[in-house]
């Protein structure tokens, strides 16, 4: 309680301080005219096949970091295994329009260390061109572009009060002289975070029942630093490099206490304690030239780039096992990981508009080369079934070609047509057990978007997407390894990747108002799924997570409704979003002899809400609401999550500096409630996540901040119907 108390206190004393302060009629003026800056574009604009979230100089961004932002940004949810979705489906992460190497874990890690104050925009692309990876939807991320005269640049120290304590600070420099602009961006974050899982674990045969109970603390240092620089050759031409490092300093450890009962009855019982410290350096380095016509509408884009990645991990496992004789056990593992993950590619984009027709055509290809390396090898006193080392081994060569044709035919009706062409050829493998695969395969990837404008108040848009979700390349390591609460997990060198088709329409009016409908269809996927692998002695027998191929129809169908409203004359931004979900796994849970729940129906949601300038006193306010369920595949949500953050920012126009409290989840701490089902036996899931509390943040700006967009083509301004 004390801990809502004071942060809230803080807040009220903050929004009396400014109400009563008097500032001179000169600097309210010019507090106004930068506050109208702010407001020209509205929080959020409902594209044709996007939603974008304009975050520049909002509010939103102080004492965040991008991954904070990410998680308010509408569309898009995080799992408790930290993996984002957009409207619930996987998501390839773009920066700038450059693909993340990182997924998982990792990239919440490195997001976790870009500052959310260097954000323009969040782009969730849920129908994108063939220009992208097929890859489901596409969420990018948009950096502000400075090239004012001069040094300019912010300082960010911020304190976050969770369970325990983290903090974070980030040094922000952008340097432009004539022709030539340098970014420097560092950041340094020290985290804390705790969980704390309860799992419920049902086994059909013998109806047994385990009941787990696994507190976890985390700890990282996170020091990273990147770099952009880039030169314009004439005013078509320019020339550029960027590079980015990145180190994960993690430890954690956890105490897990589990009871087995086998028909109602005591079977054994364990108590596991683990620790774990590793490193994980990254860099990552592009070459770009880019060509840039604008009277005749060309753009040639061409990158060359590699990226590596590693990370030296040694976790230590002491588990003391208790059987219904009175038989002791000790298993006591050491798991040594040196992951080495090199990665290396060439990408051309060309844009050409077809003279008086008004049409524009794309057209580009990359070569994209991968070599991971997982070695690992287990020491001290292992239970039978394990393996002491192996060395699994990854490649693959992804090839593609794609072309996209937008035109407005009549004034009102734009059209964008396109198709992708991907080919991988991957071999996988492992050194000792010798067990390998090789294959490839290719796959066209058709699109379509029409939007028809009925008036400049009405109009109607279909868009149609077939995409291809391919395993990561961790999940096919087939070595078996203990996890944090006394259960093994292992991948499945079988995985088949998961193609899906969308088809999404969208009916605007009064350039407000948005109602959606949203068809997707997959008859293969792969999903977690568990296995049980029985030892010499009882306590030698292994529950083990694996990924697992599923055939059978899933038929999902949305329908949303949309506002997004501006009042007080564009000081106060509402964006709001309800709607409904409705999934038919019958087939699907028929095939695989799952006995989860045939039909689910279930609403979702979310609110941003943003007022500037509040008492004409330089406060900010928002807030933030999101209504979450999450299901996926052979996984159902037991719990509705209510997410929530509010935040206020006092700027300091002449000293150019900002002071924000943020309080996040204060009513209610999220908990992510879920069962799996296989074949063999549920799975249930209970996960209380640390995302709660308040953070204080101190920013101190230098230099002119004014900001521009990327140029873009007039398709692209117009409709978001491209990159």
């Amino acid at each position: 309680m004390k801990k809502i108390l004071a942060p809230v206190a803080l807040l009220i004393g903050t929004l009396a301080f400014s109400q009563v302060e008097k500032d001179t009629i000169e600097s309210k003026v010019k507090e106004i005219e930068e506050v109208t800056f702010v407001a020209r574009k509205p929080t959020v604009e409902s594209k044709v096949d996007r939603t974008v979230f304009n975050v520049a100089n909002s509010s939103i961004l102080a004492g965040n970091t991008t991954w904070d932002v990410l998680r308010m940004t509408p569309l898009v949810s995080i799992d408790n295994n930290d993996a984002l979705k957009a409207e619930g489906e996987s998501v390839t992460v773009y920066i700038n329009d450059r693909k993340s190497v990182f997924t998982g874990k990792e990239l919440k890690e490195y997001l976790q260390t870009m500052p959310a104050d260097n954000l323009m925009k969040i782009e969730v692309i849920t129908s994108p061109s063939s220009r992208y990876e097929a890859s489901g939807s596409v969420i990018n991320i948009v950096l502000k572009k400075r090239d004012d005269e001069g040094l300019k640049g912010s300082v960010t120290f911020n304190n976050r009060q969770n369970t325990q304590n983290s903090q974070y600070t980030n040094l922000n420099l952008n340097y432009h002289k004539k022709n030539f602009t340098q970014t420097l961006v560092g950041s340094y974050s020290d985290n804390v975070w705790v969980q704390k899982n309860s799992l419920l674990n049902t086994l059909y045969e013998n109806n047994e029942v385990t009941k787990i109970d696994n507190d976890i603390i985390y700890k990282g240092k996170n020091p990273s630093i990147s770099s952009t620089s880039e030169y314009e050759i004439n005013d078509k031409n320019s020339i550029g490099a960027i590079f980015e490092f990145y180190k994960g300093i993690r430890s954690n450890s956890s105490e897990t206490n589990a009871i087995i009962h086998e028909n109602g009855n005591f079977d054994r019982s364990y108590i596991q304690n683990q620790t774990s410290s590793s490193t994980n350096p990254t860099f990552g380095t592009n070459i770009f030239y880019k060509y840039y016509d604008k009277e005749k509408n060309r753009i040639l884009d061409v990158s060359l780039g590699t990226n590596y990645d590693a990370e030296s991990d040694n976790s230590y496992y002491l588990k003391n096992t208790l059987t219904k004789t009175g038989a002791t056990s000790v298993d006591e593992i050491g798991v040594l990981t040196d992951v080495e993950n090199r990665n290396y590619y060439l990408k051309i984009d060309y844009t050409q508009s077809l003279g008086k027709s008004g049409g524009t055509f794309e057209v580009g290809g990359k070569m994209n080369f991968n070599n991971n390396v997982i070695p690992n090898s287990l020491y001290g006193i292992l239970p039978n079934g394990l393996s002491k080392n192996d060395t699994f081994r990854y490649e693959d060569n992804i090839n593609s070609l794609y072309a996209n044709f937008s035109k407005t035919f009549f004034k009102k009706l734009e059209t964008r047509i396109g198709i992708r062409y991907e080919y991988i050829d991957y071999k996988i493998g492992q050194d000792i057990a010798g067990t390998s695969r090789k294959d490839s395969y290719g796959s066209f990837l058709p699109n379509l978007l029409l939007k028809y404008s009925f008036s400049d108040k009405y109009d109607l848009s279909l868009t149609y997407n077939r995409n291809l979700w391919r395993p990561w390349y961790s999940e096919f390591n087939p070595f078996l390894l203990p996890r944090n609460d006394g259960l093994y997990t292992r991948g499945n060198m079988d995985l088949n990747p998961n193609p899906s088709d969308r088809i999404y329409m969208k009916f605007g009016f009064l350039k407000k108002y948005f109602l959606s409908a949203r068809y997707t269809f997959t008859n293969q996927d792969y999903w977690t799924d568990y296995v049980v692998e029985n030892g010499a002695k009882p306590e030698d027998k292994k529950t083990i997570s694996q990924e697992s191929n599923f055939t059978g129809n899933v038929h999902k169908y949305f329908l949303y409704a949309n506002t997004n409203q501006s009042f007080l004359k564009n000081k106060l931004s509402v964006n709001f979003s309800f709607g409904w979900n409705y999934i038919d796994n019958s087939d699907f849970n028929e095939r695989n002899d799952l006995k989860g729940d045939k039909y689910l129906s279930y609403w979702a949601g979310s609110s941003n809400l943003t007022y500037t300038n509040l008492f004409d006193k330089n406060i900010n306010l928002s807030a933030w609401v999101e209504v979450s369920n999450q299901n996926n595949g052979n996984s159902y949500a037991n719990k509705t999550n209510i997410f929530h953050n509010i935040s206020a920012t006092k700027i300091f126009p002449k000293t150019q500096m900002e002071f924000s409290l943020q309080l996040m989840n204060i009513f209610g701490r999220p908990n992510f409630d879920s069962t799996s089902f296989s074949q063999i036996g549920t799975f249930r899931n209970s996960s209380k996540s640390d995302w709660y509390g308040f953070s204080l943040t101190f920013v101190k700006r230098f230099g002119n901040q004014k900001v521009k967009e990327n140029t873009k083509t007039d398709v692209e301004k117009n409709s978001g119907g491209g990159k």
